[in-house]
């Protein structure tokens, strides 16, 4: 199998490792627990929301299993004008081709789970599985304190338990087809389609696939941590209409509000 070695530019600025700042390890592998793995299928021990009694200022308190919501010390998002980075040789590979994906919307956002193989994800020499694809409105990453529009997460699972997701967002421009193809036609909470037509990920990512590495979250309940975020700092381009048709897909913004950094080391990695 052919992966691509991602290439960084630096395009945040500002963002310098403080002197004297400790060397942070590689995300710890974290065992996916009977909870988290529920989550990753979009089934939940407790309901949910992103606003009101159930919202993300309550999430902590409303199973135990939540409790990281609360507590954590490396949850996400985080925004991306307050680490501090380093930078290194790129440690990850992506390979995609066109497969069958079925969209459902689960009340909370849009839900892409693939209905055929995907080739894996390679991090840190780790293969990777899609599991699948959810998109946010607005995102839920910041640069720099700035909001995109939109927001797609692709979250892979590893064999040993080992999560990870490829972030990226969105600004108005040239069409996108994947997008084109996802918000076709209107999807009420609580329906599926499958897509007529094999999907193409890869233009979900923009083309020259700058990213930064973090240590961090799952931004939705239980919010287990040690997860292996990959965030592209490069905006993928999608027409203002597409933009706005899945946001009208989703139905209500259904982003976590930004985290604290507590000086959480992100590095950008370079060829």
């Amino acid at each position: 199998m052919a992966f691509t070695r991602l290439s960084i530019s630096l395009l945040l600025s500002g963002l310098i490792l403080s002197a004297g700042m400790p060397a942070q390890a590689a995300p710890e592998t974290v065992m996916v627990s009977e909870v988290t793995a529920m989550a990753l299928e979009g089934k939940w021990p407790a309901d949910w929301s992103y606003q009101g009694e159930n919202g993300p200022a309550h999430w902590g308190e409303l199973h135990p299993s939540y409790s990281k919501c609360a507590r954590g010390r490396v949850q996400s998002p985080v925004d991306l004008g307050k680490a501090t980075t380093r930078s290194r040789r790129s440690t990850v590979r992506v390979a995609f081709h066109p497969i069958r994906y079925e969209i459902f919307n689960d009340g909370r956002g849009i839900r892409a789970v693939p209905l055929e193989p995907q080739h894996p994800i390679r991090i840190d020499r780790h293969d990777y599985t899609l599991k699948h694809i959810v998109f946010r409105a607005p995102s839920e990453h910041t640069f720099q304190g700035r909001h995109y529009p939109l927001e797609a997460q692709l979250v892979y699972e590893a064999d040993d338990g080992a999560l990870a997701v490829l972030a990226t967002v969105f600004t108005p421009g040239h069409s996108n087809p994947s997008l084109a193809a996802l918000t076709r036609q209107p999807l009420a909470e609580g329906q599926r389609r499958v897509l007529d037509k094999p999907l193409g990920t890869r233009v979900l990512l923009p083309r020259r696939l700058p990213h930064l590495r973090l240590n961090g979250s799952l931004t939705t309940p239980p919010c287990t941590e040690g997860v292996n975020w990959v965030v592209f700092t490069q905006p993928v381009q999608a027409t203002r209409a597409q933009i706005d048709a899945m946001t009208r897909l989703i139905g209500h913004p259904n982003n976590r509000p930004v985290q604290p950094a507590h000086r959480r080391l992100m590095v950008e990695e370079t060829r």
